[in-house]
């Protein structure tokens, strides 16, 4: 899931009444894909949810985090230095961590799309 569909969710579900039951079922969920953690500053009350589902799931389930902003400045991008410590340390300890380096896959994938219809372009014209 998204990291701002997930908060949008979980504040949904406060308005709702349900929002004790949310938290509960991230947590029983054995493999949790948070994407594009950090694509934009976390509000406190987002911060807090996430410290909620993370120390819930710590040593329980896996929580795979794929985020463009890089581990080192997860800290620095959470405002409250200490949800940041108690966030990082649940979410690195014990982690593996992959740092991929490079084009992403979309720019990949357009750059090749533009070569083959180039490509094409200069068949038709052959």
């Amino acid at each position: 899931m998204r990291a701002p569909r997930l908060f949008e969710t979980l504040q949904q579900s406060r308005g709702d009444g349900s929002y004790l039951k949310a938290p509960a079922r991230l947590s029983r969920v054995q493999l949790l894909i948070i994407d594009d953690f950090l694509i934009a500053a976390p509000a406190d009350w987002e911060q807090r949810d996430l410290l909620e589902i993370v120390e819930d799931r710590y040593q329980l389930g896996t929580t795979v985090i794929a985020s463009q902003c890089p581990i080192s400045d997860w800290h620095p991008n959470l405002d409250d230095s200490t949800l940041a410590d108690a966030i990082c340390d649940r979410l690195l300890h014990n982690a593996y961590r992959i740092e991929l380096r490079g084009d992403s896959m979309r720019a990949r994938s357009l750059a090749e799309s533009r070569r083959n219809e180039e490509k094409g372009a200069i068949a038709n014209d052959r």
